[in-house]
């Protein structure tokens, strides 16, 4: 069986020529974050009253700390020093003797009672910073949860599709169509002037002819139209004379004598 691995490659005995120096490995059980830390340490670890702070013990058992330290070659803080000399200065002046006064009433202010002050003050700090730190913490407690969604192209379904929207274009399209057409203005087939003489020779050739008989349907809407415009030319020039025979009856048109006979010879 291995005792160790160096390299990859084990290890069943420990060499003969193996030299461990005396300072190579150090173990310290306890670590302060500052004096009142290693005084606050040294009261609960013999169950002491903070209130009543044996000053002698506790001021040889810092000491103690102290010069561990400074054997050790760690680096001592001036707050450590500092705190040293007020114990010092503590003990130096309980183990005084006090001089009798007549007016004393045995209300001289106890030289702990700045040091029990500031240690219950760290304590209740120290203690504030325990439950903050039992908090579930990002990172430590607590790992937010992250997960990326697979690139994905972005499709877009097609709307449904209804007959009546393709009839709307339709019509949209003949809109469109419509604005679009050109007006060719053509001349017409048909003269009134011509219609004028044609009408004006059937008259003459007929002595009573119905209205109804000149505007032929057969020729469309633009020949009634070009014929009614040639009577109404004619009988606007005088050579035309309508008569009807009692109300609502058929119109008939018939030529002027001497002025149809004039303009045949014109």
């Amino acid at each position: 069986m291995s005792i160790a691995t160096v390299r990859g490659e084990p290890y069943e005995a420990l060499p003969h020529d193996l030299y461990i120096p005396p300072d190579a490995l150090e173990v310290f059980l306890e670590t302060f974050e500052g004096p009142l830390d290693l005084l606050l340490y040294l009261i609960r670890r013999q169950n002491l009253d903070i209130l009543d702070i044996p000053i002698a013990r506790i001021t040889d058992q810092y000491m103690h700390y102290v010069e561990l330290m400074s054997d050790r070659r760690l680096a001592l803080a001036a707050e450590y020093l500092v705190m040293a000399a007020m114990l010092a200065e503590i003990k130096a002046r309980m183990l005084m003797p006090r001089a009798p006064h007549e007016d004393d009433d045995g209300d001289d202010p106890d030289p702990r009672a700045e040091l029990v002050r500031r240690l219950r003050e760290y304590e209740q700090f120290r203690a504030a910073g325990e439950r903050i730190d039992q908090l579930p913490r990002v990172a430590r407690d607590v790992f937010p949860a992250q997960a990326g969604h697979p690139p994905a192209a972005a499709t877009r379904p097609a709307p449904p599709l209804a007959l009546d929207e393709l009839f709307d274009a339709f019509a949209a399209v003949m809109a469109r169509a419509d604005l679009n057409t050109h007006h060719a203005v053509r001349r017409e087939a048909l003269s009134v002037r011509e219609r004028m003489t044609e009408t004006l020779a059937r008259l003459q050739s007929e002595r009573f002819v119905p209205l109804t008989e000149l505007l032929d349907a057969r020729e469309g809407r633009a020949g009634v139209v070009v014929t009614f415009l040639a009577i109404l030319e004619l009988l606007k020039d005088a050579l035309l004379e309508i008569v009807q025979s009692e109300a609502f009856a058929p119109l008939y048109l018939r030529a002027r004598g001497t002025q149809a006979s004039g303009a045949e010879t014109a």
